[in-house]
């Protein structure tokens, strides 16, 4: 059962995604989403994907992170300067960094445990990609029964079309979809 405070996702924002990406606009508004969840007491809370060196977690079958991990060396390994949060968006020691090992937020992760030990029954998504993270969280949220918030501009997708396409006609049908902007002003 989900609870009854937000919680704010921060998902995917690491050095090797943000910097492919290179669009400085998404990391701004992340920011101002962070700083305004911090000065209303919610929890935030940071998820990236990484992995064990050797890669022990990725399947041959899982052909997306198979061919990742065949051509990135240690690139995505945990420890790796490309896997940790962005030097622009540095955690407190307070705020949990979640390792997770697919896709969804929750896939190969313990977001669920400190979700429920944050009392969290919204979850307020900023991520990138789009069509990755944030798409692949929303829907399992959603299934958790979590009322979503997605923050349009502190999600990116490598697609700007399929990045318009899921925040203006799919997330609406489960989540709530403003700016970080706006979502900061009804807190």
């Amino acid at each position: 059962m989900a609870g009854t405070r937000p919680a704010l996702l921060v998902m995917d924002f690491q050095h090797g995604i943000v910097e492919r990406l290179g669009d400085p606009s998404v990391i701004d508004a992340a920011d101002r989403a962070v700083k305004a969840a911090r000065a209303h007491d919610i929890p935030v809370m940071f998820v990236r994907v990484a992995f064990r060196p050797g890669y022990p977690e990725v399947a041959e079958s899982n052909a997306p992170f198979a061919a990742a991990a065949k051509q990135s060396g240690d690139l995505m390994t945990q420890e790796h300067p490309a896997t940790q949060v962005h030097a622009s968006l540095e955690p407190r020691a307070s705020e949990p960094v979640v390792v997770k090992r697919r896709v969804s937020a929750f896939t190969g992760s313990d977001l669920d445990v400190l979700l429920r030990g944050a009392d969290a029954g919204t979850l307020v998504l900023a991520g990138i990609a789009t069509s990755g993270v944030v798409l692949s969280t929303l829907r399992q949220a959603a299934d958790l029964d979590y009322r979503l918030i997605v923050l349009a501009d502190a999600c990116a997708d490598p697609d700007p079309e399929v990045h318009r396409v899921l925040t203006e006609k799919v997330f609406p049908k489960q989540a709530h979809v403003t700016t970080a902007d706006e979502w900061a002003k009804g807190l």
